[in-house]
């Protein structure tokens, strides 16, 4: 039998603390509040939620009460139904598999996560991809789909299978103009794909007002739960195509499994932690949408503070309409290139001072997250950076 020395995964945690800051820009919207963390050990287990489990689904199960969650996310969003999935890029896969067949061309933004390249590639599709505006701003201009649409007409004889918009893209932080494209998509009868993986679940998100016939979402980046989940929103008319169920029969068993949704591979795969997680985070999710305002003039503020350091410019629209921010910092750059450990040094300064989620390496570009941090917080982040600059000879307004 061969040995594996196991005491490297003994005794694991993790190195920040409570009295950390996290700024980390895919972590923000996915911090467990104090009570879902007791529901997380009471449910920790692999298959905890099937105590219950009656129907053969997870998203049946009346105890714990996930049935009733599904019907109420799907309120919040102000779509029809509901499907947990494993993650947005499961549900983005899902909807391409049930609406398009391989050698469709589909039309996404050039900004999109690559799971959305991904889960085209998985269902052989083409695509086309909308144009950004370039530094500093990063814009997609979202009257270009009407023009993209025409295009692939004009090329293949018949219309996009699906349009793709990223509501706020993972790069930039930049919030587009969803309902916008849900008009044009309404205009030429294309469905409409809005993945709202970093929107929904922090911000106001009202799915039919977007006209979004689907709406992919994310637990773990915003809905304060464990990873991985996802959710998967959609309209009545598409509800049967997108969440049918087996017709297989063993040949010779006769063996058939009717209730099993074939897009989440019989049972959506969200077990345990991640579906109690999400749900016993509702409540918190659904008061904190209401404060969004509020949220972003403390992103605004910080973005002020930062850019008082020399050579520091925030990427992406302006103003900030979302936490999530990309910054152009070369005045560290230039200073790492001395240093040693050199783009690490940010990382280990931010260390020094309890504050984590820039990424250990980058000096000439960095991203974060202020989601719900408290003025105080934000307050902490500012001066560690105007200090960090300080030191190392840097100006400061």
């Amino acid at each position: 039998m061969v040995e594996i020395n196991v005491d490297k995964y003994k005794n694991l945690r993790r190195e920040i603390g409570e009295d950390w800051i996290n700024v980390h820009p895919i972590q923000r919207g996915g911090i467990l509040p104090k009570e879902t963390r007791e529901t997380l050990l009471s449910f920790a287990d692999g298959y905890s939620v099937c105590d219950y489990c009656i129907e053969g689904r997870v998203d049946l199960i009346k105890k714990p009460p996930i049935a009733d969650f599904a019907g109420d996310v799907a309120k919040f969003l102000n779509m029809d139904e509901v499907r947990f999935t494993s993650g947005a890029r499961h549900a983005q896969w899902m909807v391409l598999k049930s609406i398009t067949k391989p050698g469709d061309t589909i039309i996404i933004d050039s900004l999109a996560h690559y799971t959305t390249y991904i889960a085209a590639e998985l269902n052989d599709l083409n695509i086309v991809e909308i144009p950004h505006s370039g530094y500093p701003e990063f814009r997609i201009n979202v009257e270009d789909y009407a023009t993209k649409i025409e295009e692939v007409k004009s090329q293949t004889g018949k219309l996009p299978a699906a349009i793709f918009l990223t509501h706020v893209d993972y790069r930039y932080g930049n919030l587009a103009d969803a309902e916008t494209v849900g008009k044009i998509a309404e205009k030429y009868d294309v469905p409409f794909i809005l993945n709202a993986a970093y929107s929904a679940g922090v911000m106001p998100v009202d799915g039919k007002k977007l006209r979004a016939d689907f709406l992919t979402a994310s637990g773990h980046k915003s809905w304060a739960a464990s990873g991985p989940i996802g959710i998967l929103a959609t309209t009545y008319e598409f509800s049967e195509k997108t969440f049918r169920t087996s017709t297989i029969r063993g040949p010779w068993s006769g063996r058939a499994f009717s209730k099993k949704e074939t897009c989440s591979f019989g049972c959506p795969p969200v077990f345990g932690a991640p579906i109690m997680t999400l749900m016993a985070s509702f409540p918190h999710v659904v008061e904190r949408v209401k404060h969004w305002d509020e949220e972003v003039e403390k992103a605004r503020w910080l973005v002020g503070e930062l850019e008082r350091i020399k050579d520091f410019r925030q990427l992406g629209e302006r103003p900030r309409r979302h936490t999530l921010m990309s910054l152009e910092t070369l005045s560290f750059h230039r200073v790492a290139k001395n240093l040693p450990g050199k783009g690490f040094f940010l990382h280990r300064e931010l260390k020094k001072r309890k504050i984590t989620g820039i990424q250990p390496g980058l000096t000439k570009i960095i991203k974060l997250n202020t989601y719900g941090l408290s003025k105080d917080q934000i307050k902490r982040v500012a001066e560690a950076f105007h200090e960090i600059a300080m030191e190392h000879n840097i100006e400061v307004e």
